[in-house]
């Protein structure tokens, strides 16, 4: 059975802790947020660590801190599947007591024996277990796996969102196991189990998962369960239209926060890939909330294009508020190991932001060119900015200094004191804004010399000439 859920939307991210939150799991995080948000719906995180040896801790923190710089936020405590595994075996047990599971006693031997023996006689290898429909009372006392009952006629439609209904023949299904011989539920039963129980009514994921969807199915339909909506989403691939690999760059979301991209922009360039909204390309998590359905997806791979990443994280940046900027500025230096701004130069950064943030990709590039504030005297050129502070160049500092001292400090009044003292000597203001650019900030590329000069403040500015002038 299907259902037509009326009840609330509940979706769920479930990713295994065997390492970092990688992008495609980001994204399709990022979709299961947005769609549950934006129907006023449940987000949950479940951490699938039955796989006691490859699951750690440092895993499962590191998808928690990936989800949180991404600003996904989950609804209540995130679960751990492990946990749940008694009540994954009640399950089975429950089946089994119901005639539609079954004890099988085949050794890996003996699967293995009839699989060799079907391939050399060019027949199926698909193994039937003999046990199927054995009398109990021929049960011997011997270890045993507990297998579900498949049908073996008909079909099983997969009605999914994104690919569309897809029929799959139950004479191609086997007997998959529900218990192994120790007792321990398999991974399929528990994801089954975990999403009836968490009242899950839409489960999007990677549609390399589409098939376990036919084998799901049969354990919903075996416990008389409503069937939750699919929607299979297609993987990423890199620009070459292969899967995505490290050859491609980063895979990890640590990496995009470390690379100095704003979450939003990652939000954003994540939602469309793979999924669009007419031609929209630049939007916030309000339109995107409102936005998102599965008409939106398309069937075919996204490729990670980092230029229009670039593109978008530098739309975000010149969007974002000042102070919401300058907490990103500081989780990227958090990320990368550098010292936190201190209180100080994040006044400065904030008084200098109207002439930083319009052309910024990233937030390095932001705090590259805030170099000017962020920095302190005495200081020091770099090579290029100090072959512009020549002596002809240093007298003319000396000459501007005290023309600066008495002008009252806006925009107009500075040019044309400048530009007085370049007339003066029968020079472009170009021509002086080099060694300018050089005394006040050591760098031969920086914002406006008049925006350093009003973001820098009368004193400061007159100290860093005398600096440069003696």
């Amino acid at each position: 059975m299907t259902s037509t859920p009326t009840a609330p939307v509940v979706t769920r991210f479930a990713p295994s802790p065997t390492g970092f939150l990688h992008i495609g799991g980001a994204r399709t995080a990022l979709f299961n947020w947005l769609y549950a948000r934006g129907r006023g719906g449940k987000f949950l995180l479940r951490i699938e660590d039955t796989d006691r040896a490859r699951s750690t801790q440092e895993a499962t923190d590191a998808i928690f801190a990936g989800l949180r710089w991404l600003g996904l936020d989950w609804d209540g405590d995130a679960t751990s599947q492990f946990e749940a595994a008694a009540r994954h075996a009640e399950v089975a047990r429950q089946l089994l007591s119901e005639g539609k599971a079954y004890k099988c006693f085949s050794t890996q031997d003996e699967i293995a024996a009839f699989r060799e023996a079907a391939k050399a006689e060019g027949r199926s290898t698909f193994f039937r277990s003999p046990w199927r429909d054995a009398d109990p009372a021929t049960h011997p006392d011997a270890p045993f796996v507990v297998r579900i009952k498949a049908p073996q006629e008909g079909e099983t439609v997969i009605r999914d969102q994104v690919q569309g209904d897809v029929t799959i023949r139950n004479g191609q299904l086997d007997d998959m196991i529900l218990l192994r011989s120790d007792g321990t539920p398999v991974y399929m039963l528990a994801v089954v189990v975990d999403d009836h129980d968490m009242g899950v009514t839409h489960v999007i994921r990677g549609d390399d998962h589409l098939n376990n969807a036919a084998r799901q199915m049969m354990i919903y339909e075996a416990m008389g369960w409503d069937v939750p909506v699919w929607a299979h989403i297609p993987l990423i691939h890199g620009p070459d239209g292969k899967k995505l690999s490290k050859r491609h760059g980063a895979l990890g979301v640590e990496e995009y926060e470390a690379m100095g991209y704003p979450a939003a922009a990652m939000r954003n360039y994540l939602a469309r890939l793979g999924w669009s909204h007419g031609d929209d390309e630049f939007f916030d998590d309000a339109q995107a909330q409102a936005w998102f359905d599965f008409g939106g997806i398309g069937k075919s791979p996204a490729r990670l294009d980092l230029k229009k990443l670039d593109n978008l994280s530098g739309q975000h940046i010149a969007a974002m508020a000042d102070d919401a900027i300058v907490a990103g500025a500081q989780g990227y230096r958090s990320a990368t190991g550098a010292d936190p701004l201190s209180e100080a130069q994040s006044e400065g950064l904030s008084r200098a932001m109207y002439c930083l943030k319009d052309r910024a990709k990233k937030f390095p590039d932001l705090l590259d060119k805030a170099h000017f504030i962020l920095t302190s005297r005495p200081i020091v050129p770099d090579e290029k900015a100090a072959k512009n502070l020549d002596t002809v160049s240093r007298g003319i500092l000396a000459e501007l200094t005290p023309q600066l001292q008495n002008v009252s400090w806006t925009r107009d009044m500075l040019e044309g004191a400048v530009g007085g003292v370049a007339e003066a000597h029968g020079l472009g203001l170009g021509k002086i804004a080099a060694p300018l650019r050089s005394a006040l900030a050591g760098r031969s590329a920086t914002p406006s010399v008049f925006d350093m000069m009003l973001v820098l403040g009368r004193e400061e500015t007159l100290a860093r000439l005398s600096d440069a002038a003696a």
